[in-house]
């Protein structure tokens, strides 16, 4: 994520979904009669999103995995639900938080952009100023000091994408141009940097646990302006010729 205030477009959002391959989803669109202004991709399983956009006003929630114990089965609910309430209202603060698995939250207006956080035990809302903050499961820049699995991973991840993410230039993704036109500089970077998805520092991932697999299902891209949203989804992480234009502002 990418929050410059000065820019005609403040706030960027990129967000790698990993899942596994045979749990069923669809892409981005309109999906819930109840927040009809909502757009995102459904989890098909729980009903949810993992990524939220309302483009009138606008606003955008993205959720990860955290780490810690698990939720008690017993009026357990799907992290899926976050992002929609966040994009729908604005607010998340009446979050039943022992109800959930832990998570990270990414959500962002023009004026506010804030990480909430739950790992089990204990949760923090941090606000994100200017400036480029990677988030992954290890939390903010991987210090969330929660033991979970994938440390290495994260560590190694953060080490090889963030220096390169710095470097690039911001992109501007102005309306009515192509994805790699609006993108720019991110967009290899996105498509997994020519790294083997197998590679601990792997962006776009990919692993076996027997006849199941485990990896990178999507990735979706976000730009908040005043009066208008970009958004661009690609459903084959690291096809470039992937690449759809869901709102174009």
């Amino acid at each position: 994520m990418s929050v410059d205030p000065a820019s005609a477009y403040p706030v960027l959002l990129a967000g790698v979904r990993d899942e596994f391959h045979d749990r069923p989803w669809t892409g981005p669109g309109r999906h819930w009669p109840d927040r009809p202004r909502l757009i995102g991709g459904q989890d098909l399983l729980a009903g949810g999103t993992w990524l939220a956009v309302d483009p009138d006003v606008p606003r955008a929630a993205c959720v990860l995995n955290g780490r810690g114990p698990l939720a008690p089965e017993p009026g357990r609910r799907s992290r899926g639900e976050l992002p929609l309430a966040f994009a729908a209202t604005g607010s998340i603060d009446d979050v039943d938080f022992p109800r959930y698995d832990p998570f990270h939250l990414v959500c962002a207006t023009l004026r506010e952009v804030f990480l909430l956080s739950w790992n089990g035990a204990r949760h923090e809302r941090r606000q994100l100023g200017p400036g480029l903050h990677v988030v992954v499961n290890s939390g903010l820049e991987g210090t969330d000091p929660t033991e979970g699995p994938g440390t290495e991973e994260m560590a190694a991840r953060l080490g090889f994408f963030r220096p390169r993410l710095a470097d690039a230039a911001r992109p501007q993704p102005a309306p009515g141009v192509a994805t790699d036109k609006a993108w720019g500089p991110w967009l290899p970077l996105l498509e997994g940097a020519g790294l083997d998805p197998v590679d601990d520092r792997a962006l776009l991932v990919r692993r076996e646990f027997g006849e199941r697999t485990w990896g990178t299902t999507s990735v979706t891209l976000v730009g908040l302006r005043e009066g208008g949203v970009r958004y661009d989804f690609s459903g084959a992480p690291g096809d470039a010729q992937a690449w759809t234009a869901v709102v174009e502002d």
